[in-house]
């Protein structure tokens, strides 16, 4: 049976940028000693979460693919360690620019990007006005331990994306993550919503997820956030195996089977049972036939 161990990330974030790599990677390598092969470090955990303000300067954040020194410095780091990598990175690309993330395979090579599909707005979450809509789909790499699909945050709250992901044979969902607070309603907590929403497409898919957030309060030009963590790692029927506290810098370890996952798909009937016949109405906005 192939078992794979997942890891996922916690961890506050300043505006020091080679602070936040170097916790990143003493956290990535804590986890590989214990023995994870697939680690996944949070969203955009080079700066601070700077989309709480619509901030000209702070596009200078963004740099290109190709030759991004952060990407090489952990693709060095997981050829070392005989890990799998997604780094997330603020991508600068001719005029255009994403939300995105590079998979980096056990043997330091660079397996391609994804770039963030589901773009939000909202108080504290600005993020249309620095972040074209993802173009290249959703995709599915082929990695020394595992074929995995991974979705950037607000990505994890449609299940199309997960249901395209594991249709394209994807055996794990990766989400990294920077949610915590609504500045406009400080009683409102999504946590338990957004663990749920993830937990879904494990168990409705019969895949194991692994979900990393930020941690801390961070503050913006005129507001303010508290990222609330909560990092999870599910098996394949949605049980969650590892979680993390709120306000704690962690390493969660989880250890899936993803034969187990496959056989469980092929005999639950979901993938059998679906009416591609009837679901025209998911591609119009409004779900309607006019």
């Amino acid at each position: 049976m192939r078992e794979v161990t997942v890891a996922a990330t916690q961890m506050a974030c300043s505006n020091d940028t080679d602070k936040n790599v170097s916790n990143a990677e003493k956290l990535v390598r804590q986890a590989a000693s214990e023995g994870a092969q697939i680690i996944l470090i949070q969203e955009l955990f080079e700066s601070q979460y700077f989309c709480m303000d619509q901030k000209e300067e702070l596009f200078e954040l963004s740099k290109p693919f190709d030759n991004h020194p952060t990407i090489k410095k952990f693709s060095e780091l997981a050829k070392e360690l005989k890990v799998v990598l997604p780094v997330s990175f603020f991508e600068k690309a001719n005029r255009a620019h994403y939300n995105s993330v590079a998979i980096v395979d056990a043997d330091g090579s660079i397996l391609g990007k994804y770039r963030k599909s589901h773009i939000p707005d909202g108080p504290g979450y600005q993020e249309k006005f620095y972040f074209n809509p993802g173009d290249t789909g959703f995709k599915v790499w082929n990695t020394k331990y595992a074929k995995i699909g991974v979705g950037i945050c607000w990505d994890q709250w449609f299940p199309e994306a997960a249901r395209s992901m594991v249709l394209n044979r994807a055996e794990l969902l990766l989400y990294p993550t920077a949610i915590g607070g609504e500045p406009e309603d400080d009683g409102f907590d999504s946590s338990d919503m957004w663990q749920r929403a993830m937990i879904g497409h494990s168990a409705s898919n019969q895949i194991p997820v692994v979900a990393s957030n930020r941690i801390g309060t961070e503050q913006g030009e005129e507001i303010s956030n508290y990222f609330y963590g909560r990092s999870f790692i599910t098996n394949h029927v949605g049980d969650k195996i590892a979680e993390a506290g709120r306000d704690k810098e962690e390493v969660l370890i989880g250890k899936v089977n993803l034969d187990e996952a496959e056989n469980l798909r092929n005999v639950w009937g979901v993938f059998r049972d679906r009416r591609t016949d009837l679901y025209s109405d998911l591609l119009k906005l409004d779900g309607s036939e006019n």
